[in-house]
């Protein structure tokens, strides 16, 4: 079962697809989705990466939490349900 990934402190220069390329060096990546603010067309700097596995998530967690990404330390754990509003 896919297994749904929070990343935080993105550049916002990063594309879906550079997210996408960066955290399949731990696995399979599902989807890979960065949050874009609706009002200005700009990333919000945070994303989320769905791997395949459960496995594939926690080495992805250990491989790039806290690490340099495009210039900019992420933070990678896993995600939470969203919350009513």
């Amino acid at each position: 079962m896919a297994k749904k990934l929070y990343v935080g402190g993105i550049s916002y220069s990063a594309t879906d697809d550079s997210l996408k390329n960066h955290f399949s060096q731990a696995g399979t990546v599902e989807s890979a989705t960065i949050i874009i603010d609706k009002m200005s067309g700009r990333s919000k700097g945070f994303g989320f990466v769905e791997m395949s596995t459960e496995e594939e998530a926690q080495k992805a967690i250990e491989m790039f939490n806290g690490q340099d990404m495009d210039g900019r330390t992420i933070k990678v754990n896993e995600a939470r349900p969203r919350e009513e509003r």
